[in-house]
């Protein structure tokens, strides 16, 4: 009996490969991004109705990372604040920021406000909604359209605008 443990274990080593000629691995995979190491930035779109703009920052708000309009995008004047050009200026301003390294984006919406129109338009919802398809996560959406509280004097004159 103790010769056929003997074979036994003998045959069990047989079948183990050694350790030391295991090939090792050729090729390492990319470090994993955990959901925590998103980096942050802030696209502050003016959407007024002639022109749309965007300016992507860094969460300071200090440094601009990119910067687009909707007239850099079209040739004729009348098309600078239609959606498309806005949209066409949110991708190139996305892949600008993507290239620096942003993976996520808080939105600031600006109409000209004051006495002039205080919604914006068509152009900002054009922006967001490209900003979305574009792979870059969006975080909170705010309106910081400068609205006067003191009710500040409007143009014209006490007699108004003679035409």
């Amino acid at each position: 009996m103790a010769e056929q443990a003997v074979e036994q274990v003998e045959k069990k080593d047989a079948k183990r490969p050694e350790s030391k000629d295991k090939p090792e691995p050729t090729q390492k995979l990319p470090p994993r991004k955990h959901r925590g190491e998103l980096r942050w930035g802030i696209a502050h779109i003016f959407s007024s109705k002639n022109d749309t703009l965007i300016t992507i920052t860094d969460m300071s708000g200090a440094e601009t990372i990119a910067k687009c309009s909707g007239g850099m995008m079209v040739k004729s004047d009348r098309e600078e604040g239609s959606p498309y050009a806005a949209m066409q200026a949110a991708f190139k301003a996305a892949d600008q920021a993507k290239q620096r390294g942003l993976s996520a984006i808080h939105v600031r919406i600006r109409a000209p406000g004051g006495h002039k129109d205080r919604t914006p338009s068509a152009g900002a919802q054009a922006m967001v909604r490209a900003l979305a398809r574009s792979g870059l996560r969006i975080g909170k959406i705010e309106d910081v359209t400068p609205i006067p509280t003191d009710t500040t004097k409007r143009p014209g004159g006490r007699r108004g605008r003679r035409v």
